[in-house]
Order: structure tokens, then C-alpha cells, then sequence
């Protein structure tokens, strides 16, 4: 009965440990390879360790363009940027790579080295992406006055590219592992969906508000006219952007559904064209009608803006017509309003000097007898004796 016992508690032990012999095997055969090939072992240490410093003193030389740069978002700068995230293991591993398979190794080593090199230049990839990513995001925006929304924004552009790129690096460890990775890659993509699906409306004016930044169709300080609405943008967002019209309201709007309207942006005009409708009396002299486009420039010209055209437009019901354009520059509004005033008024100063009425709506009213002939409204000076 105790030779049964302990017979049927040795069985479970024996078969737990099947992998001592093969630990066993591997110890052996690498301690056979280090005393038959301990030349080219050495040989291949010295070469391992002079790559790991050339590539050491390659890093080090990079990241210098960083220093030596015009700017952070310099092109160069970036390259240095990218090249300072190089890991010492990844390095390390590189320079054991290149030079194992002048050691002849063991298949198991040479396994093991694989692999390990494998795993660190897909996480080493993943930390260059994501640093050349974000000094290209950054580059793009660098002259955004737009200061905490940029931020924000970039804030969570970090977390989304980290995250993408080390999930794709986490994927492709796992499949050298030799795990299936489909049902992975699965569950991610229909987990993603759902949350899109969910948050449609955050990440719709979310996106909608990194396309602001980057795009800039507008920015703070910017005047802009949408549906009929002239506001100035105070603040730019995540979700919303907030706007003060010209009458002093503050009016929020969803970033996604301030893009999908057509939008005037006053701050990027140059120039503005504006039309100045005149009109004269009918009583006007022809040889000083013929004058008013000629005045017109003039006095348009004396106001610093730029004269376009005037001429003649037709016979109203009221007066004799002229059409006129002109040009004022610059980028603020109030200066092209300074300058609009400014033309009226040195018009209205020609006219005056020139001896020109303008006209104003008026009706003239004529009473007949009943042969015909035509009553005055007034006395007139020989009807009273006055003669």
C-alpha cells in the first residue's frame, strides 16, 4: 500500500517537469558554444560595442540639428526631435543583431536575440512616429494665437496618436508571438464603432474643432458674418466656439454646425469696394453734368481711397443719376469706415464748390382751368400790380 502511495504521488511530479531536460539541453549546448567559439564571441562583443557607440555618437550628432535650429518647428529641428526618442535598448539590441551571426550562436540564442530586437524596433517605431507626428501637428500650428485651445487640443492629439501607434506596436508583438491577433483587431474595431456611435456628436465637434485650428478658416479676433450675423470670435473651443456680435451679445455655437454654414472672414480682406450712388437735380446745367464724374474722382482721390469708375446711370424719377466705385485698404474695418466718411465728405464739399444740388425726391403740381389753361398756385407779381 506505501509502495502504491508513493508510486502515484511520484507520476504527477514527473510529468509537471518535462521541461527540466530541455533547460538542462539548452545550458549545455550554450556552454559548449561559449568554450568552442569563445574567439569569435569576444570578437563579436568588441564589434557589438563599437556600433552601439557609433550609433550612440549618430544620435547625439541628430539631436544637435535640434540646437542649431531657426526654430522648434524647423524641418531639421523635427529630425533632431525624432532622433532624441532613440532608446539606449533599442541600440543595444540593434548592435547584438548585427553582429550575432558572426558567433555562430545556438539556435535558441539566436532565437532569443531575434525576438528581443523584434519587440524593441516596434515600440522604437512607434516613439519615432509619434514624435515626428506631433512636431508635424505642431509645426502646422505654430503661428495659432489660439493659445489654451491649441493646448487642449494638442493635449488630446497626444493621448489619441500614443494610443493608436502603441495598440498597432501591441498588435504586431503579439502576432511574432505567434497569438492570433484576428479576434483582437476585431473586438477593437467594433469596440471603436460603438463609441463612435455614441459620442458622434462630441467627436463630430471635436474634429470639427481641431479642422478650426488647423484649416483656420477663422481665428481669435477675427470678424466673421455667418447667416446674416456679424460677430467677432472671443474664444475657440472643443465643443463650441463663442462669438460677441456688434451689439454686445455673446452668442455659442457647436463647432460643427459653425462649419457647416458659409462664412465671411473680414479680417482676411485687403481691399473693399464700395458703391456711391449720386444724384442731381434736373435743373442742372448739361455742361456741369457732364462734369459730376470728373468731380467725383477728384474728390475721391483726395481722400486717399482709390477711384474705380463714375458715369452716368439714367433719368430717375426724381434726378439725374450717376453711378460711382472706390476702393479702400486695409485690413481693419474701422479704417475702411474712417475712409468710406472720409469720401462722402470731401463729395459733399465738390458739390458745394462746384455749385451742384443733390436731389431728393419732390413733386411739382400743375391745376388747369377749365379751357384748359394753366393756374398758378401763387400770385403772381403782375397779377397783383406789383409791376
Amino acid at each position: 500500500m506505501t509502495a502504491q502511495t508513493a508510486e502515484n504521488v511520484a507520476k504527477p511530479i514527473t510529468s509537471a517537469t518535462p521541461i527540466a531536460p530541455e533547460l538542462e539541453r539548452v545550458a549545455e549546448t550554450t556552454i559548449q558554444w561559449f568554450s568552442s567559439h569563445s574567439a569569435q564571441i569576444i570578437i563579436a562583443i568588441i564589434a557589438g560595442f563599437i556600433l552601439y557607440l557609433g550609433m550612440t555618437l549618430l544620435k547625439r550628432t541628430v539631436t544637435k540639428l535640434r540646437d542649431h535650429a531657426n526654430g522648434n518647428t524647423d524641418f531639421t529641428a523635427l529630425i533632431g526631435r525624432t532622433a532624441s526618442r532613440t532608446t539606449h535598448m533599442f541600440m543595444i539590441l540593434a548592435s547584438a543583431r548585427l553582429v550575432v551571426g558572426y558567433a555562430s550562436p545556438p539556435e535558441a540564442v539566436l532565437t532569443t536575440i531575434r525576438f528581443a530586437f523584434t519587440i524593441s524596433a516596434v515600440f522604437q517605431g512607434a516613439l519615432w512616429a509619434r514624435e515626428f507626428i506631433i512636431g508635424l501637428i505642431e509645426r502646422k500650428t505654430s503661428d495659432d494665437t489660439s493659445g489654451e485651445t491649441l493646448s487642449n487640443a494638442m493635449g488630446l492629439i497626444r493621448v489619441l496618436v500614443t494610443f493608436a501607434l502603441f495598440a498597432i506596436a501591441a498588435i504586431m508583438v503579439l502576432d511574432n508571438l505567434g497569438v492570433n491577433v484576428t479576434g483582437l483587431v476585431a473586438g477593437l474595431g467594433i469596440g471603436g464603432i460603438a463609441i463612435g456611435l455614441a459620442a458622434q456628436g462630441i467627436f463630430s465637434d471635436l474634429f470639427a474643432a481641431l479642422s478650426i485650428i488647423f484649416d483656420r478658416p477663422f481665428k481669435q479676433g477675427d470678424t466673421i458674418q455667418y447667416e446674416g450675423t456679424v460677430a467677432t470670435v472671443d474664444h475657440i473651443g472643443l465643443k463650441s466656439t463663442r462669438l460677441r456680435s456688434i451689439e454686445g451679445d455673446a452668442k455659442i455655437i457647436s463647432n460643427a454646425r459653425l462649419l457647416e454654414m458659409e462664412i465671411t472672414n473680414y479680417a482676411d480682406i485687403e481691399q473693399r469696394r464700395y458703391a456711391l450712388p449720386v444724384g442731381v437735380i434736373y435743373q442742372t446745367p448739361p455742361e456741369k453734368a457732364a462734369r459730376v464724374p470728373e468731380i467725383l474722382r477728384e474728390a475721391i482721390e483726395s481722400a486717399d481711397a482709390e477711384f474705380v469708375r463714375a458715369g452716368f446711370l439714367g433719368f430717375g424719377s426724381s434726378s439725374i443719376d450717376f453711378e460711382c466705385y472706390f476702393k479702400a485698404y486695409g485690413h481693419e474695418l474701422d479704417t475702411a469706415i474712417a475712409i468710406r466718411h472720409k469720401v462722402g465728405m470731401a463729395v459733399l464739399e465738390a458739390f458745394a464748390r462746384e455749385g451742384l444740388e443733390f436731389a431728393y425726391p419732390t413733386q411739382t403740381t400743375f391745376t388747369a382751368a377749365p379751357d384748359g389753361t394753366m393756374i398758378y398756385p401763387f400770385t403772381r407779381p403782375q397779377d397783383a400790380g406789383l409791376t
